[in-house]
């Protein structure tokens, strides 16, 4: 079977719920059961996901996975920490615990395959601890890089965050970014977000445009040079929005001088990479037009409820599995 290095597909968008982290975060969890009638159900602090089977299919079982992804033609999965379980806003100590539980499991689930590899959790509430835990995940454990909620304690652009990125740049892996129902952890969201679970189908395309307006506009990409920062989703609704923030730069003056020339916001727009799971071919090839193609990668949110068709094989340019070896530097 293909490996990752030789793969023609390559999901960089792949979810994974690890039995070694039941109850790591103390008081939150995470915790596994079900109901009388059997319906499955998964607890994190307050919060409670009904009817989602994790244990005996493809985000614990690992065989499971393997089978799945054969039958939609995935040769290779990036392992991500799952969104319900960044435990952005908790007590730091606690957060810390998860994230080194987590990260050692995960770590040891991977050794063997060469079609699968991992991305850390950090606790990012803590700055220092979350740099120390990226150094032993990459140095130690052999990870890839690293996943973050696009909702934390600090937003993307604050200074404080700086210590991360250059950890990142300074270990050469990349930043994937993605976001977490509101909630669960910290803050609520917008109550209107509340109805028809718009939290998840509109919520998180809101979270992902937000944060790319973040990182250009708060300078995080002039400040960091060599990061390679990757957001889910196709980054939200930014293609769409592109001329938005463009004449933002034209009329705005709060606007960093960086951004200001002709194309320059275009330009630092290009420096982000992105996934393009929107269930839409038209919404890709805006994407693509919008973004270009060298720093698309794909992604499918592996066995959740908005990935593809599990029956068939997928649709994939064949260009962007290179391009996830080149952000993941595995060329």
């Amino acid at each position: 079977m293909t490996g990752i290095r030789d793969a023609r597909v390559i999901d960089v968008h792949a979810h994974v719920v690890l039995e070694e982290t039941m109850g790591a975060a103390g008081e939150y969890g995470p915790e596994i059961g079900a109901a009388d009638d059997g319906t499955p159900w998964f607890r994190i602090g307050d919060y409670r996901l009904n009817g989602v089977r994790y244990r005996g299919g493809p985000f614990i079982d690992f065989d499971a996975r393997l089978a799945q992804m054969d039958r939609m033609g995935i040769d290779a999965q990036v392992l991500s920490p799952n969104p319900l379980t960044y435990f952005a806003h908790i007590e730091p100590a606690a957060a810390a615990v998860f994230a080194r539980r987590h990260n050692d499991a995960l770590a040891g689930h991977l050794a063997g395959h060469d079609r699968l590899v991992g991305l850390a959790q950090v606790p990012v509430q803590d700055i220092t601890a979350a740099c120390e835990e990226l150094r032993r995940s990459v140095t130690d454990l052999g990870l890839k890089g690293a996943m973050i909620s696009t909702d934390g304690v600090r937003r993307l652009h604050d200074p404080a965050m700086d210590p991360l990125y250059e950890t990142f740049t300074a270990l050469d892996v990349p930043l994937f970014i993605h976001p977490g129902p509101a909630g669960i952890d910290g803050p609520k969201g917008d109550p209107a977000l509340d109805a028809f679970e718009l939290d998840v189908v509109l919520g998180f395309a809101a979270q992902e445009t937000l944060a790319v307006a973040s990182l250009i506009f708060g300078g995080v990409l002039d400040r960091h040079p060599d990061l390679d920062i990757c957001l889910s989703h196709g980054g939200g609704a930014s293609a769409y929005l592109i001329g938005r923030m463009r004449r933002a730069t034209q009329k705005r003056a709060w606007v960093p001088d960086s951004l200001r020339p002709d194309g320059a916001l275009e330009q630092a727009y290009a420096r982000l990479w992105m996934d393009d799971h929107l269930n839409s071919d038209r919404s890709r090839a805006l994407l693509e037009e919008v973004h270009g193609p060298d720093r698309l990668v794909f992604g499918t949110n592996f066995a959740g409820w908005d990935a593809p068709d599990a029956a068939g094989p997928v649709d994939v340019p064949p260009a962007y599995a290179d391009n996830a070896r080149r952000l993941l530097r595995l060329t």
